[in-house]
Parts: structure tokens; C-alpha cells; sequence
């Protein structure tokens, strides 16, 4: 009677620690795939925050780029007092 109790106990015990590491690894890859997912909603959020707000420019031409670069050696300073009303 006594070995039965022991064995039941070791085989509960046993049957405890395995359920506990298979629960740990399967809710450690849900909050991989819930952060995954969260990841993938802020891109997008950002994608869209920049699409509004930004101005992106492919490309420049090469003859414009040297017309620009030639326009900005100088200007001519101009003094201005600032009025208070």
C-alpha cells in the first residue's frame, strides 16, 4: 500500500513538472507571436504617420544638383530691426 502511494505521488509529481515546462514553452511562443504582431502593427502605424506628414524624394536629377549647389555660394544680407507693437 505504502509503494502504491509513493509511486502515485512520483508519477503525479513527474506528470506535474513535464505539464509545467509544456506550458511554459508554448506561452513563451505566444508572447513571441503577440510581440511579433505588435512589432508589425507600429511599422505600419509609422508607414502611415510618415506617408502624411513626410516628403520623400527618389531622386535628384544631376544637372539640378549642380544649378543648386551654384545658387547657394552667397546671398546678400539684409539688416532688420524687429518692431514691437
Amino acid at each position: 500500500m505504502v509503494k502504491f502511494l509513493i509511486i502515485v505521488l512520483g508519477v503525479g509529481w513527474l506528470l506535474g513538472q513535464l505539464i509545467r515546462y509544456f506550458l511554459r514553452s508554448k506561452l513563451a511562443k505566444f508572447a513571441a507571436q503577440v510581440q511579433e504582431m505588435e512589432r508589425e502593427q507600429r511599422r505600419a502605424q509609422q508607414a502611415q504617420s510618415r506617408s502624411k506628414d513626410d516628403v520623400n524624394v527618389d531622386y535628384i536629377p544631376k544637372d539640378h544638383q549642380k544649378k543648386r549647389q551654384k545658387d547657394i555660394e552667397g546671398g546678400e544680407y539684409v539688416d532688420f530691426e524687429e518692431v514691437k507693437e
